[in-house]
């Protein structure tokens, strides 16, 4: 007797989370599902992904997707029960999803055409239920089609159409799959969905409860998360070691500790003031030389942070590896931990006189008091960086910076205020002031320090919640309320970031 190849026989069914290589067969796979809808779009799904990868599910049969499914999170609470899909999708682009809400929303499942009868829509509800279930979320929400109606709608109301089907009178070909998978119906939505024509653009608000569910204290309504901030404006004069300049640092991070701050900062490469003591070369030679004082730095900012009990944006400090001198921000937690962030965009300044290498990678940071970036100067007067951050988490952007003169300081403040309206965020600005007489190329400096918010009633009237005097040395200490941003960003004046992209064509 021969064997016989079980393999040719095999189906392999896979449920797994969306990839980009597969944008093309799920919006194609949408047109076939719902010809007179509109499909989504290649920056929609990128959206998706970026924010919200665990939403974004597909189900592959022998390597084909054959079925896909797109949810995020909200706090249901926050929404109207007429709601639009515009609305509660940010028009497709779920840049309103939320990490820390309660309900995980359902916006789209589909099965291809050749595929269904083998409960891949099943398979897709049971993934969207582990998920809820994984993250510990309180139910799904759905608003759900009702594509039979427009068949019964000159005799039925939707509610009368609704309980037909509940009733089993009536087969409709999602809300009859919803009832049976466990989802209970709580009202009818009007208006939902402005081209879903078979619906008359109705829905079902249908939700299911995860019974599992465990309240926790970190999804409880905040009235104020508040930010305190210590800002340096850091006087750049002679000095004459190493312990001195220690002892000068300490004395601020005393002062911002003593006010209970959560974060002090220091200006961008205030570290120069330590070539006030050695013996003048070039400056990219004099540069070469202030790095070997790197470890020194680190040692004693580390345990000014730990001891102080505040995190320390370290202003930023000149640092040789691999043969390159790098302009560094070190960020040292209050825990002890430390991470860098390199300066992106060297200036003509920087490369011409001390040949300062660019860094290739932007990061956001994890604190005790939430996301947050840090952009060295000339960073800063790009935006899209200030975005990226943003669209990473972060709530507050930490500038050290280094400028002689008045305009080029003053680039550097309005693009910290531009910065705080785009994004909606905080941004922070730190400058160094007074004179270096013996160091070449450091020796004006000039620079007024300052917090900044968005612009909106919430906020201060300018934008502005606290500003040092320009070219004293002295600190500011300033609250900023995260709460506050989050409310604002989902219902001010203006929402920036819930605008979805738009694609400009010629």
């Amino acid at each position: 007797m021969s064997d016989i190849d079980l393999k040719k026989f095999e189906t392999t069914i896979k449920v797994r989370n969306m990839r980009r290589e597969d944008f093309e067969a799920v919006i194609a796979m949408e047109k076939l599902c719902f010809p007179k809808m509109i499909p989504w779009t290649i920056p929609q799904l990128k959206s998706h992904l970026r924010i919200f990868p665990e939403g974004q599910i597909v189900v592959e049969v022998d390597g084909v997707v054959v079925g896909s499914s797109s949810s995020l999170i909200v706090n249901f609470d926050e929404y109207s029960d007429q709601h639009t899909y515009d609305e509660i999708s940010d028009k497709g682009y779920i840049t309103n999803h939320n990490p820390e809400g309660d309900n995980l929303y359902g916006l789209e499942v589909m099965v291809h055409p050749d595929y269904r009868n083998m409960k891949i829509g099943k398979r897709l509800y049971e993934a969207r239920k582990e998920l809820a279930q994984r993250l510990n979320l309180k139910s799904i929400v759905i608003g759900g089609r009702i594509p039979g109606y427009h068949r019964y709608a000159d005799t039925m109301t939707p509610r009368q159409y609704a309980e037909a089907v509940m009733a089993k009178d009536l087969y409709d070909p999602i809300l009859t799959f919803q009832l049976m998978s466990g989802f209970i119906l709580k009202r009818i939505i009007k208006k939902y969905l402005p081209d879903d024509k078979a619906s008359q653009e109705y829905a079902t608000l249908m939700e299911w409860n995860n019974i599992e569910y465990q309240a926790s204290t970190k999804r409880h309504f905040k009235t104020a998360f508040p930010v305190r901030i210590c800002v340096i404006q850091y006087m750049m004069k002679k000095i004459d070691s190493f312990e001195e300049f220690a002892h000068q640092c300490e004395y601020y991070v005393d002062v911002a500790s003593n006010y209970k701050s959560d974060f002090v900062v220091f200006p961008e490469i205030f570290t120069t003031q330590l070539l006030s003591f050695m013996d003048q070369e070039t400056p990219s030679a004099s540069v070469r030389k202030l790095t070997k004082y790197t470890e020194a730095y680190i040692e004693i900012f580390s345990d000014f942070a730990v001891r102080y009990n505040v995190n320390i944006i370290g202003g930023s400090h000149f640092v040789e590896e691999e043969g390159k001198i790098y302009n560094i921000a070190y960020l040292f937690r209050r825990d002890g931990s430390i991470d860098k962030q390199y300066k992106l965009h060297i200036t003509p300044n920087e490369e011409q006189w001390r040949g300062i290498a660019t860094g290739d990678e932007i990061k956001v940071f994890d604190t005790d008091c939430g996301k947050i970036a840090i952009l060295i100067c000339y960073d800063l007067e790009f935006p899209e960086l200030a975005r990226i951050v943003t669209d990473q988490g972060a709530n507050i952007i930490f500038t050290p910076f280094c400028t002689d003169e008045r305009q080029g300081y003053l680039r550097v403040r309005y693009c910290a205020q531009a910065r705080a309206v785009e994004n909606q965020i905080y941004t922070v600005i730190a400058g160094t002031v007074g004179n270096l007489t013996h160091v070449e190329n450091m020796d004006i400096q000039y620079a007024q320090s300052a917090i900044f918010t968005p612009s909106d009633f919430s906020f201060p009237r300018d934008g502005i919640m606290a500003e040092t005097t320009p070219n004293i040395e002295m600190v500011i200490v300033g609250d900023v309320d995260l709460e506050l941003l989050k409310r604002t960003r989902h219902s001010g004046t203006v929402t920036l970031l819930k605008t979805g992209g738009t694609t400009f064509t010629s």
